[in-house]
């Protein structure tokens, strides 16, 4: 089981990042949120098998179509075992 926090910088919001991420997200069966940040980036939450979050990670370094993304920071939580479903938060 894994749990990280990302943020992602670059052309993020405007583009359906949120919503892609959560379809991902729930593909994968990893649970957590995304929301905007007021600085333009978007954050994510996400906990889930190592695999299906280190999958949902390689997808989000890309993004969705119309996105660009320069930077991924990724930091690594305690696991909380929560599970649950994967939402947009505003």
């Amino acid at each position: 089981m894994k749990r990280v926090r990302a943020v992602v910088t670059g052309r993020v919001q405007g583009v359906c990042f949120r919503a892609f991420t959560r379809e991902r997200a729930r593909g994968l069966g990893v649970s957590g949120f995304v929301r905007n940040l007021p600085d333009g980036s978007v954050e994510i939450v996400a906990e889930g098998g190592d695999g299906d979050v280190e999958e949902l990670l390689r997808w989000v370094s890309r993004g969705p179509p119309r996105a660009w993304v320069s930077n991924l920071e990724v930091s690594e939580k305690d696991p909380t075992g929560d599970g649950g479903d994967f939402r947009i938060e505003f």
